[in-house]
């Protein structure tokens, strides 16, 4: 005698259930490779594990009929949580930390240390060339060059303000340098 449920399909698995199995099917592939990318720092590599874990979650959870190979996909927000964590990290490093050990008579020595003499003219001598490199550039030109090197803007930003795509963008400002290069060689 037979059940009416033997013959059932099986239901389908939620996409956390997917998830949870696929990640332990690749958990070790996933590990090795994390430490790969943070240079044997378990650390980290534990920490950029779970952030992957939860970016893909989230996703998941958005739009799961996206993702047809989860083991693959995996990899990807892997890679994609690295390199979000290395941006994150040089932006961090780039901004200003107060010390308290620095006391004012250390801030003072620092700024005892001026250029000689010889290198405050040669450096005079180099911000007149590009003032005039810069006067003989193009209206549009000049408008790169502010919002590139004077107010460090991203790349999107340019673009959006321009009216032309990221790719545009950065030829241009790479042509840009270009040119400024060779003016004042």
């Amino acid at each position: 005698m037979t059940t009416s449920n033997q013959h059932a399909a099986p239901t389908p698995e939620s996409s956390a259930q997917q998830l949870d199995r696929t990640w332990r099917e690749m958990q070790g592939k996933l590990r090795r490779r994390a430490r790969l990318l943070c240079k044997g720092d378990i650390h980290r590599a534990d920490e950029l594990l779970s952030d992957t874990a939860l970016k893909v979650h989230i996703y998941l959870q958005r739009s799961p009929e996206r993702v047809r190979n989860l083991a693959g996909f995996l990899f990807l927000a892997l890679n994609h949580a690295f390199l979000d964590g290395a941006r994150r990290r040089l932006r961090e490093s780039g901004m200003l930390e107060f010390d308290p050990a620095w006391d004012d008579d250390h801030a003072v020595e620092l700024a005892g240390h001026a250029p000689a003499v010889e290198q405050q003219l040669l450096l005079r001598q180099q911000l007149l060339r590009l003032e005039q490199a810069l006067s003989m550039l193009s209206p549009q030109q000049q408008m790169l060059f502010t919002l590139k090197f004077e107010e460090d803007r991203p790349y999107l930003h340019i673009a959006a303000t321009l009216g032309i795509n990221e790719p545009l963008a950065r030829k241009r400002v790479e042509l840009l340098r270009k040119k400024l290069r060779e003016e004042l060689a």
